[in-house]
């Protein structure tokens, strides 16, 4: 009788045990390789974006200077000026570019000084964008009762008041006080973050509105177009009509330009109209490597001194998404 050979399944054992030992090591192996993959892109992201934003940072004191060379500029020096109406500038930095855009913040509306007058501007943008005028009545009103220093209880026929907000799932007490920032109106009854920052689809009303400019008026030199369109007796036409006439000539329009301008819609408008330049900017800087539509956006607003020899911001947020 033979006797098995123990050996062969001793070897077979050993065969396994190594094929495992193999098997492990290469899962740690591609592991390790997985891991120092991610951490290298993530290092690379990070720089990109780092360069990014110090381009936007870069763009930001770019703007500064031309807000000053502007107000300052000497009679006799050729040199182009920005405009401050939005309209974007594109400039080389480095081994990068940026893209800048200026608005006098007189050229926005201010929410703060809003009235009951007044605030068929903010309806009008409002049912612009899409909002019912039901819902553009609620946040107008709302606005308003949010801001004023009255009953805590009495509140406009759209509007709402502290008795209101203390019925939501987390209640709060209305301000009745002037608003600090933009943003606080998401706080109002009506207002939503679609209508506010827009949905992808439909742009918000955010950059149209300001909480800086300390004037019931809108600047015709500085306003956007959209808003220009929600004044009282315009049209989108007559709005793109204004718009382009800002930009065929080098000097500001002046109230003698208005009635030819405006034709009939003047004396309708004109009422909620102002012209010249603020001393508060807005800037809005996006810097860029080398793909255009991965940018680090920033928004400043800059108070300066009357002799443009000091300023400050008032605003800054950052990154931010620019809507060009």
């Amino acid at each position: 009788m033979s006797v098995p050979d123990r050996s062969v399944g001793g070897r077979g054992i050993a065969l396994l045990m190594v094929l495992w030992v193999i098997t492990i090591l290469m899962v740690i192996v591609f592991s390790f390789s997985a891991l120092a993959r991610t951490e290298t892109n993530a290092a690379l992201g990070f720089k990109e974006m780092l360069e990014k934003r110090n381009l936007a940072e870069a763009a930001v004191e770019r703007a500064i200077m031309e807000i000053i060379y502007r107000k300052l500029k000497p009679k006799d020096v050729t040199t182009e000026v920005w405009r401050m109406d939005g309209t974007r500038y594109r400039i080389a930095i480095g081994d990068g570019h940026a893209s800048i855009g200026i608005t006098d913040e007189s050229g926005k509306l201010d929410i703060n000084m809003l009235t009951d007058a007044s605030g068929i501007l903010l309806k009008n943008l409002l049912v612009l964008r899409g909002v019912t005028e039901e819902q553009a009545y609620t946040i107008v009103d709302s606005l308003l009762d949010w801001k004023d220093s009255g009953d805590s209880d009495a509140h406009r026929l759209h509007g709402a008041e502290t008795d209101y907000y203390m019925t939501l799932p987390l209640p709060y007490a209305a301000k009745n006080a002037n608003f600090d920032t933009v943003e606080e109106l998401l706080l109002v009854k009506g207002m939503t973050s679609d209508i506010l920052f827009g949905d992808g689809k439909q742009k918000g009303i955010e950059n149209l509105l300001t909480v800086h400019a300390k004037t019931n008026n809108i600047n015709i030199n500085a306003a956007p177009r959209d808003l220009l369109a929600a004044l009282p007796g315009m049209s989108p036409e007559l709005a793109d009509a204004v718009v382009a006439e800002r930009q065929s000539r080098d000097t500001l329009l002046t109230a003698a330009d208005l009635p030819v301008l405006f034709g009939e819609a003047y004396a309708t408008a004109a009422p909620y109209l102002s012209m010249g330049e603020s001393d508060t900017f807005t800037i809005e800087s996006s810097g860029y490597k080398d793909r255009e539509q991965a940018a680090y956006s920033i928004r400043a607003t800059v108070v300066f001194s009357p002799d443009m020899g000091r300023y400050r911001y008032v605003y800054y947020k950052n990154p931010v998404t620019v809507v060009p």
